[in-house]
């Protein structure tokens, strides 16, 4: 039970709860009044009784994002970008040295409206996500009794859609790009590869007879030439090699010489190509170049394979195979807008389930009626 001690220290007069924790560890507080001494005490005992007794805890929001995120099963990449936004946006902030269980709503919000002031819309809505994670698991702890990021208001952000690049585009980005890195635009723009599965492309990955390549691996960011698993298990797929690919892929291999691991694409010293050099460099200087719109990235030609099948009728299911998502949603959520004929579609359906109503709807006009001119 937990009981009420009066101690007097320098002449100052404290009351001190006392109490045994769930795992037996004795524990202690100290109040400047005896009747909040014993209040304490009392909702400690209830608390127990119920099930719903939290350990007080110094830890700070910080220190306990930062164990969360090395529990976590992350994958290399996402590990790197979780230990990243919890050191700049939560351990760099004021909210990181608040201890976890006396953080209010209303500091989150302020959080969250400051932090809205150095991060786009989508980075920002991560950012909050992982907030959220980690005081759920700080809840499952019972560090606290419940979570402050409740009805957490951010700014109003409208995705922009997506508009492909044409065939045209497509080829005037390969064109400005320096001859060693050329195929690369059409393998990307053809095959529809993230650009992490485009530079750890190997040739035993390409059936030239069979017209298959074969996505197994990954080079991630800062990842230095070792390859990783794909994003997710669907990531993991064969994808039907057009021709424009294959004879792509045919004319690079026999101009430059593949890497000594069978890497497709390389630099002129035979190693991979990085995310950053070949994404944003050799890509950023070449849509510059082409007159492409500002902003073109390669994931662009992701968008571009994906609106030429969408354009051919391919299916939705097919479509998300194709680029390894997980959800056939996720296709329509992006391109759905780019489903060709979807006006005369429109049209097409209202007026057929008008059609039988025409003749009681039409307006009743006068047999002597002037026309209309």
């Amino acid at each position: 039970m937990a009981s009420v001690e009066k101690r007097i220290r320098d002449g100052r007069t404290t009351y001190q709860a006392r109490w045994r924790d769930d795992q037996g560890r004795q524990r202690k507080k100290s109040f400047p009044k005896k009747g909040d001494a014993d209040r304490y005490a009392a909702t400690v005992e209830a608390d127990k009784l119920r099930g719903t007794y939290i350990e007080p805890s110094r830890i700070t929001v910080a220190e306990y994002a930062q164990r969360w995120a090395e529990s976590r099963p992350h994958r290399p990449t996402t590990a790197r970008r979780t230990e990243m936004m919890v050191r700049l946006h939560i351990a760099g902030t004021r909210l990181g040295g608040r201890r976890l269980a006396d953080v209010r709503p209303s500091e989150v919000q302020a959080w969250a409206t400051d932090r809205g002031k150095v991060l786009a819309p989508t980075t920002l809505r991560q950012t909050v996500g992982l907030l959220r994670s980690v005081y759920a698991a700080a809840v499952l702890d019972r560090l606290v009794a419940s979570s402050p990021v409740v009805r957490v208001q951010l700014p109003r952000h409208e995705k922009e859609r997506v508009v492909p690049l044409t065939v045209e585009q497509v080829a005037a980005l390969a064109a400005a790009l320096p001859g060693r890195y050329r195929a690369m635009v059409v393998v990307q723009a053809g095959l529809g590869l993230r650009i992490g599965e485009l530079l750890a492309l190997r040739v035993e990955n390409v059936d030239f007879l069979r017209r298959t390549v074969r996505i197994e691996w990954q080079f991630t960011v800062g990842s230095k030439g070792e390859r990783s698993e794909p994003k997710t298990p669907r990531s993991k797929r064969t994808i039907p090699a057009p021709h424009v690919v294959l004879d792509a892929l045919a004319a690079h291999l026999a101009a430059y010489r593949a890497g000594d691991d069978g890497t497709i694409f390389t630099t002129r010293m035979g190693s991979p190509l990085g995310h950053v050099y070949y994404g944003y460099d050799l890509l950023g200087r070449a849509a510059t170049k082409a007159g492409l719109p500002e902003g073109t990235t390669s994931h662009d030609l992701r968008h571009h394979y994906a609106s030429v099948l969408l354009a051919a009728g391919e299916s939705v299911v097919a479509i998300a195979e194709r680029l390894g998502h997980e959800d056939a949603s996720l296709v329509l959520s992006t391109y759905g807008h780019l489903m060709p004929g979807s006006d005369d579609r429109t049209r097409s359906a209202i007026d057929s389930a008008w059609a039988t109503a025409n003749a009681a709807c039409a307006p009743n006009v006068p047999r002597d009626a002037p026309a209309v001119r």
